[in-house]
């Protein structure tokens, strides 16, 4: 029920995005979802991508430093709301959103949220047995 997420840590400077996107484009990574965290001197790049393994190598490969982090991809009703009973339910159970982020998919009637929670397996636990739809990480990869 986890998906995994590539996390690059980049120097906060001119063209830095452009060759970790070079770098994925190079070894046929298509990037399916995105976040950019920075700071005055560093960034966190947040990836959903479509093959972690060579992801993850041809950037350590480029000199990158590169984390995996296990992450939670949920359906969320596509309308004025959706996102708020899902945040509201897990208010409810006292669990952590690290953070979050979209993932975009064409012509369907949810979103899909990537939620990262301090307790990840609680999360999972609780989401599913409320009947939140739970994405796991092969399918999330290739939507």
């Amino acid at each position: 029920m986890f998906a995994d997420q590539i996390s690059v840590f980049l120097e906060n400077k001119a063209g830095r995005l452009a060759e970790v996107t070079r770098t994925l484009a190079g070894a046929s990574v298509n990037i399916r979802a995105l976040s950019l965290a920075d700071t005055s001197d560093f960034g966190i790049l947040r990836l959903i991508v479509d093959d972690n393994e060579k992801a993850e190598s041809a950037l350590k490969e480029a000199g990158f430093t590169v984390r995996t982090t296990r992450v939670v991809a949920v359906e969320v009703s596509d309308k004025p709301g959706g996102l708020m009973s899902i945040l509201e339910f897990l208010d409810s159970k006292q669990i952590n959103v690290e953070y979050m982020y979209a993932f975009v998919r064409q012509r369907h009637d949810n979103a899909v949220m990537i939620f990262r929670f301090d307790n990840t397996d609680s999360a999972v636990e609780a989401l599913t047995a409320e009947g939140f739809a739970v994405i796991k990480g092969d399918e999330l990869y290739t939507m």
